[in-house]
């Protein structure tokens, strides 16, 4: 470290720690979990009565959204309340996308720390207002593990896509995320679950939309 002029602060390093914080999460030999007093705060969140409260709320969750498969279409009721002029009406379904963070925050898997010498996959969903991925290793003893969750929701014209095209997007979303991982990397396999996007592709005639998306692919 003197060699490269890199200097540590001694009353602030962490020596024989089976598990160390960084920016929130706390990272071990095991993999990468959040930090159970950040999970806590959220496990003990009271209903928000008021769009002020409803944004704080998620401002801490959707830092701690990698951990959650799938996070974007679970808080699509909650987010509808956060639109300008939109009336505060606290649903039942405002009420299960609460309580479907919290959980998925509570049951969030310790994700795998990213292995370059291990090969990825990419598994990609799409619904009919979100899309999601996820990154994934198989590890030394061979169990599946997540590396990294996305998603985001889709925009307005988005959601008229057809079905094979919005799992396209969400391959190209997926792609876009992981890029720093997979480009350059060995080979990779991308699962995704609507069998007529196959057949989409291989058409002779096929949108200028996905003929752009099939060119961002061949990289």
């Amino acid at each position: 470290m003197r060699k490269h002029k890199l200097y540590a602060n001694l009353k602030k390093c962490i020596f024989g720690a089976s598990e160390i914080p960084v920016l929130g999460c706390l990272v071990g030999k095991n993999g990468v979990r959040p930090d159970p007093g950040k999970v806590r705060v959220i496990n003990e969140w009271p209903t928000p009565s008021n769009v002020k409260e409803l944004r704080q709320f998620l401002g801490l969750a959707t830092y701690l959204c990698k951990y959650v498969s799938n996070y974007a279409g679970k808080i699509r009721p909650l987010s509808q309340l956060l639109k300008k002029d939109a009336a505060w009406v606290w649903t039942a379904d405002c009420q299960q996308a609460f309580d479907a963070v919290k959980q998925g925050l509570t049951e969030a898997p310790i994700l795998a720390v990213a292995d370059q010498d291990r090969p990825f996959h990419v598994v990609c969903d799409a619904s009919d207002f979100a899309i999601g991925c996820a990154l994934m290793q198989h590890d030394h003893e061979g169990r599946d593990r997540v590396v990294y969750y996305q998603s985001r929701q889709l925009k307005p014209a988005e959601r008229n896509y057809p079905v094979h095209d919005k799992e396209l997007l969400a391959m190209k979303y997926a792609l876009a995320k992981f890029r720093v991982y997979l480009l350059g990397s060995r080979p990779f396999v991308v699962y995704t679950d609507h069998a007529s996007l196959r057949t989409a592709i291989k058409s002779p005639h096929i949108s200028q939309r996905m003929a752009r998306w099939l060119s961002f692919f061949a990289e």
